[in-house]
């Protein structure tokens, strides 16, 4: 199972994974079927996740019903235990939209939710996050996950969601963050899919970013919160909802 996934994600571009991953994995999930771990999304329990990666598969990391990563259920219960985006009436711009998420979110009564990405077929607009087609202070949140290492401009597109925020609107904007790394390391001269692999991680990736990725937001106009809810939460919950070895919200709002 590790090799097919590894296989897939490596050869077969996102948007068409997107359209038929979920059916298949709906007919994988009868094979995991137990009670060691817990997806909170659907409530959904599994003896296991799928292992899920390009390059080195995680074990137990994708939960075949939800679809979910580590880094979603955590996110989840973020926004349910530290902010108001189940309770309050809010406007939401989705950009790259999870499919974890996108159903649940089109059906909360307290959203409106509108869904953004360049090619994703699920994606209500169709949208360049260096440009996004809406006018400044439309958003009260706007979420825009793993999206960053992939763009020209991290600091055009950051400031383009901070841009269309209101004012006290919110947003949360992760990537993939190597704590091992002091700077982030970019070179847009690298354009060999092998030596961008090789540097950044992925070869439709434009950077590596370390510890300084909360800096690239601040410059954007956010201010930034880098939360560690993950160490708030037991050693039994983040074993049963399979959740990330380290991960850092960067909690972004506008003042």
């Amino acid at each position: 199972m590790k090799q097919i996934i590894s296989f897939v994600l490596r050869k077969i571009p996102r948007k068409y994974i997107q359209y038929v991953s979920h059916y298949i994995l709906r007919i994988v999930a009868i094979f995991y079927y137990g009670n060691n771990v817990e997806c909170p999304i659907d409530g959904r329990t599994y003896r296991k996740f799928l292992p899920y990666g390009r390059l080195e598969s995680r074990p137990n990391a994708l939960c075949p019903s939800s679809l979910s990563l580590e880094r979603h259920r955590l996110m989840w219960l973020y926004l349910k235990n530290k902010t108001n985006f189940f309770t309050d009436k809010l406007k939401l711009l989705h950009i790259a939209p999870e499919l974890c998420f996108i159903k649940i979110f089109e059906n909360l009564e307290n959203l409106e939710y509108i869904s953004g990405d360049i090619e994703s077929p699920l994606a209500n607009v169709m949208m360049d996050v260096h440009d996004i087609p809406f006018d400044e202070n439309s958003f009260d949140v706007v979420f825009c996950n793993h999206v960053m290492e992939h763009v020209e401009d991290d600091i055009k597109a950051m400031s383009e969601i901070h841009r269309v925020l209101k004012p006290g609107g919110w947003a949360i904007i992760q990537s993939p963050v190597y704590m091992d790394l002091e700077h982030t390391i970019e070179d847009p001269s690298i354009t060999d899919p092998l030596e961008k692999e090789r540097i950044f991680g992925q070869n439709d990736h434009m950077r590596k970013y370390g510890r300084d990725y909360g800096d690239h937001l601040r410059k954007s106009g956010f201010k930034v919160t880098e939360d560690n809810y993950l160490h708030e939460l037991s050693d039994e919950k983040r074993k049963r909802y399979a959740l990330p070895g380290e991960e850092i919200i960067y909690f972004c709002e506008k003042m």
